[in-house]
């Protein structure tokens, strides 16, 4: 049956590029998976954390956060609070480790590239599609500097899937994510090689056979995904 914004079980949310959306950065992109949007831009800084100083290797950080009015009901921003949320800071770790799983960093030489992701709207799969922009961002940024055909590995991106109405379910929305039995986050490379999974049963349990469902639909989801990222930077 289809779901309830007519999309097949393994169907994507369209997707939609937009790069340079602020001429400011080194580059930057606007990643749309159907109403969730998030602008990524890069940033190229000529030196390294402590810990790295003097290793001849690079770093790639993110950070992450949701515009006040990317929901239905306003989000106070976390500045006026003082602190970081710990579901920001998870967010973050996760967009960084998951580029930095597809960049050599000892060819991008002693400088740290910083993607900034924020949400200018929500609608499920934020952090996902932060990857997938993110990455974006930072390939583009080491193509810029010469260095993106030794640099990069291979392409990352992120999509999630889940069990909805006992049916798995590919690139969840809010109306799905929020009713899901099973709601998950993977990342994979190019190759279908997985960087991370995220996931829980959030009414029950679920099996290694709806595991393995999920990761198949996933990296198929992903192998698209993937795709659209080339062809927005028009990779050869």
């Amino acid at each position: 049956m289809p779901r309830h914004d007519g999309r097949k079980s393994g169907e994507l949310r369209p997707i939609k590029i937009k790069r340079k959306f602020i001429s400011s950065a080194e580059d930057s992109v606007l990643f749309e998976m159907g109403r969730t949007r998030v602008l990524c831009t890069a940033t190229v800084e000529d030196n390294v954390p402590t810990f790295l100083r003097g290793a001849g290797k690079g770093w790639i950080t993110a950070e992450y956060s949701m515009l006040p009015r990317s929901s239905p009901h306003r989000i106070p921003r976390e500045s006026m609070r003082g602190k970081v949320k710990g579901r920001t800071q998870e967010i973050q770790r996760l967009i960084g480790r998951s580029i930095r799983a597809g960049v050599d960093l000892e060819k991008i030489g002693e400088r740290t590239i910083i993607v900034d992701c924020d949400v200018i709207e929500a609608d499920g799969g934020t952090r996902t599609a932060s990857v997938n922009g993110g990455f974006m961002a930072i390939a583009s940024a080491l193509r810029r500097l010469g260095i993106a055909s030794d640099a990069i590995d291979s392409f990352v991106a992120a999509v999630s899937v889940g069990i909805s109405g006992g049916k798995v379910a590919l690139d969840l929305d809010y109306v799905e994510d929020s009713s899901a039995e099973v709601d998950m986050n993977i990342v994979m490379n190019e190759r279908g090689e997985l960087i991370e999974i995220q996931g829980t049963a959030e009414d029950g349990t679920f099996t290694e056979e709806d595991l393995g469902r999920m990761l198949k639909v996933a990296r198929r989801g992903i192998r698209t995904i993937v795709k659209e990222q080339k062809a927005g930077l028009r990779w050869k």
